[in-house]
């Protein structure tokens, strides 16, 4: 069989562009480096709030959707409301057309993984967390009692629907960490990292004017985080400090207009957070949670200077060289104020090259994945 012969269906959880955020930013540019392999991708999207996307039929060998029902009725069913939400019989039918390997995007579209009629097909799921702690994480910060309520019923129903991944011939995690734990529990699990928007560490020249915060401040865990930079440490310094993301709680606006070194910026696209990266002397990244991988750590080292972080964000991530880890509110404010004057070197960007390049590429990622599904569905035929 040909290259060209290769055909993929993919069931992803979101409609994927705009890749504006960390879970289709990994499924987007899968696609785009397993097409550049010749691989004819059959993509199917769930679609609550992002609109259809035409640019991926340029990309796609077709392209369908399916509205997904997020009703509060969902949310008494013994499923996770994330997977029993992502279900559709039209899906199934078009999955029955042919034999192709079916990749699943994440825990939330395996509510079919285990159905009957699609035994004898090789099924790939690609997780992005280790969901019910992802999900319990969220409820430890969630501040609004109905949402902890949800969250925290989730973890419970993700625990048990996890065990969904016995019905995978592969299992493809995001993450060393994750890899590590679904190999002990479950068979054919293997490490494919983070696919992203970088081709090659490009740093600007200079130093910056302001340090950076970015990610979704809708998710707790990131509002969380934002509101301990102003708090514990920005409010002590006077260095400045952007948050960018949107829908910030009213927590934080209220907290940043106390401090006139801090500003909120929303509303960004995606060329503009990247410019804010770009620009920024220091892009400060805490995190609360250690699951996963974190795409915007790797956009901050692919194109920012200084990355000043805290162990959750690169443990297990081979990145922990990368970045300076500060774990203390002192060590943390003690780095803010030494990188703020510090001009990033030559020789930091080399290695960053180095090791991104190694872990990192695209290439080479969607290369083992083809193998692994290819090479691994064929010989079963």
């Amino acid at each position: 069989m040909k290259l060209m012969d290769k055909h993929l269906h993919v069931i992803a959880f979101d409609v994927p562009l705009p890749a504006n955020y960390g879970g289709v930013i990994d499924v987007y540019f899968k696609l785009k480096a397993l097409a550049s392999l010749g691989v004819k991708i059959h993509l199917h999207c769930f679609e609550y709030g992002r609109k259809e996307a035409p640019e991926l039929k340029e990309l796609c060998h077709e392209v369908h959707y399916y509205h997904r029902s997020t009703t509060r009725s969902y949310l008494f069913r013994r499923r996770p409301f994330i997977a029993v939400t992502r279900s559709s019989e039209e899906l199934v039918k078009r999955l029955l057309k042919d034999k192709h390997p079916i990749l699943f995007e994440g825990l939330h579209t395996c509510y079919h993984l285990d159905d009957e009629r699609l035994m004898n097909r090789f099924k790939i799921v690609r997780t992005h967390n280790i969901e019910h702690h992802y999900y319990q994480n969220l409820a430890n910060v969630e501040k609004d009692l109905f949402k902890k309520y949800y969250f925290l019923s989730e973890v419970a129903k993700l625990e048990r629907f996890e065990r969904t991944l016995c019905n995978a011939q592969l299992v493809a995690a995001i993450s060393k960490a994750d890899t590590e734990y679904l190999d002990s529990k479950y068979p054919n699990v293997n490490h494919i990292s983070a696919f992203h928007p970088n081709d090659k560490v490009e740093i600007a020249e200079g130093m910056g004017k302001f340090c950076l915060y970015h990610g979704s401040l809708e998710i707790g865990e990131n509002n969380e985080a934002a509101l301990h930079l102003v708090r514990n440490i920005f409010s002590t310094i006077n260095v400045p400090l952007i948050i960018a993301g949107n829908k910030p709680s009213k927590e934080l606006k209220e907290e940043v207009a106390k401090h006139s070194n801090v500003e909120i910026r929303t509303g960004l696209n995606t060329e503009e957070i990247h410019q804010l990266i770009k620009d920024a002397q220091i892009n400060v990244l805490p995190t609360f949670q250690a699951t996963g991988i974190k795409l915007k750590l790797l956009a901050a080292l692919y194109m920012g200077r200084h990355c000043l972080v805290n162990s959750f964000m690169v443990e297990n991530t081979g990145l922990e060289s990368l970045c300076r880890v500060e774990d203390t509110d002192k060590r943390f404010i003690q780095g803010v104020q030494s990188l703020y004057t510090e001009e990033f070197n030559h020789g930091e960007r080399e290695k960053r090259s180095e090791i991104l390049n190694a872990r990192f590429c695209n290439s080479v990622n969607a290369q083992k994945l083809y193998s692994l599904i290819f090479d691994s569905s064929t010989s079963k035929k």
